[in-house]
């Protein structure tokens, strides 16, 4: 495979889906929307969008599998396509503007292409297996910081399991007293992408799915942060925790983190 090629190509398949979303992001009404559970929100926005994805991508690389948010949610072994066609469902809903497509290429549980588009701004970040990351063409790398005094950090709670929202909050309380600050702005793949560009010089969450994180993890790894599960593992892609740094605080941070779950 000629994954530059490859991953440029899902650029435009995100760009072109993107496009989509904003057309729809005009007129949406809430009344349109529809709920998996109480507070997990879909809507016909995401399940076309998917249905594009999956369309163009399947094209491209017809040798691949799919692992998408909202028709194939199972684990498969083997090449797949990581789809989540809106990350951020409920600030589409509620007309926040930030939400993103993200679009990942993996075999098993290595990745290959990483391909996050934040659909409001057009900005679009990418990378495959073997570069660098970039936005919008331009190269990108995670923060110098170098205190955890000076970090300024994201995270999300989950609304499919509130089990560890206690040890959550916990963090949360921590990075309040002893960071820069923290904020929760809904949508993981793009958290991930800007802890790569170093808005964020750390992120953590809880209870998410590949196609959350698979396009965003490539991205920091290539912009030369660090990301382990909650243990300091490697079980984050098909896990449940995640923390993504800019490599220099991996190390406090996880202590901390280790401290509370």
């Amino acid at each position: 495979m000629h994954l530059e090629k490859l991953c440029l190509s899902a650029v435009e398949i995100a760009r072109k889906t993107g496009e989509f979303i904003r057309r729809e992001y005009s007129s949406f009404k809430k009344e349109k929307v529809l709920f998996k559970t109480e507070h997990d929100l879909v809507s016909y926005v995401d399940i076309e969008a998917e249905k594009q994805l999956i369309a163009e991508l399947t094209n491209l690389l017809p040798a691949a599998g799919l692992i998408t948010e909202e028709s194939n949610a199972a684990y498969q072994k083997g090449l797949n396509w990581i789809i989540d066609p809106l990350d951020g469902t409920t600030n589409f809903v509620q007309r926040i503007p930030h939400f993103c497509v993200s679009i990942a290429l993996a075999q098993d549980d290595e990745l290959l292409i990483g391909v996050v588009l934040e659909v409001n701004s057009e900005e679009c970040f990418w990378t495959w297996k073997g570069a660098t990351s970039y936005c919008n063409g331009e190269a990108i790398s995670v923060s110098a910081t170098q205190q955890m005094k000076d970090a300024f950090i994201a995270t999300g709670f989950s609304v499919k399991n509130t089990e560890l929202l206690k040890g959550n909050l916990e963090l949360v309380e921590t990075w309040i007293t002893n960071t820069r600050g923290i904020r929760r702005l809904g949508t993981a793949a793009l958290d991930l992408c800007y802890v790569a560009r170093g808005v964020f010089d750390a992120y953590h969450e809880t209870n998410l799915s590949a196609w959350d994180v698979a396009a965003g993890i490539l991205i920091v790894k290539n912009a030369g942060g660090t990301v382990s599960d909650f243990s300091g593992g490697e079980d984050f892609l098909f896990g449940t925790t995640i923390l993504a740094t800019n490599k220099v605080l991996h190390h406090p941070f996880l202590e901390k983190v280790k401290e509370v779950f």
